[in-house]
């Protein structure tokens, strides 16, 4: 998932960012950052946004219309949907070919194999009782 999240989000990131009146430079910073924080973002329902772009001071330079886009419950998913299907393709395809990968291995393996019950052990007393039973004297 982070390879699939890792190859898409920064340059769909930087678009979605750039197009709403951040800066380039900011934009580009932001979308380079690690994508694991913006995929347990997704996860929890938050934007990360207001976040990310508070320290920067670009908030307070965008009109309020963009501030409520980039800050609201719909910029982010709509923005992460893309790269999190990508990364889910790699998540099924990887899941596919190992599962492809295991199934050959346990046909290679062969049949059913049962175990033979074994009998128990002697203990001391049995066996003095089975060697007195051989010479006759029980």
């Amino acid at each position: 998932m982070i390879a699939g999240l890792a190859s898409t989000l920064p340059a769909t990131m930087e678009q979605g960012l750039t197009a709403n009146g951040v800066p380039p430079a900011t934009a580009a910073h932001l979308a380079h950052l690690p994508p694991v924080g913006s995929l347990f973002a997704a996860f929890l329902g938050y934007n990360p946004v207001a976040q990310l772009l508070g320290p920067t001071g670009v908030l307070a330079h965008l009109p309020a219309s963009h501030v409520a886009l980039l800050t609201g419950k719909v910029f982010f998913p709509q923005l992460i949907s893309g790269p999190f299907h990508h990364g889910l393709n790699i998540v099924f395809v990887m899941a596919i070919c190992l599962l492809v990968i295991a199934s050959g291995v346990s046909l290679l393996r062969g049949g059913r194999y049962v175990h033979e019950e074994q009998e128990p052990a002697a203990t001391p007393e049995s066996a003095g009782k089975a060697a007195l039973e051989r010479t006759g004297r029980a």
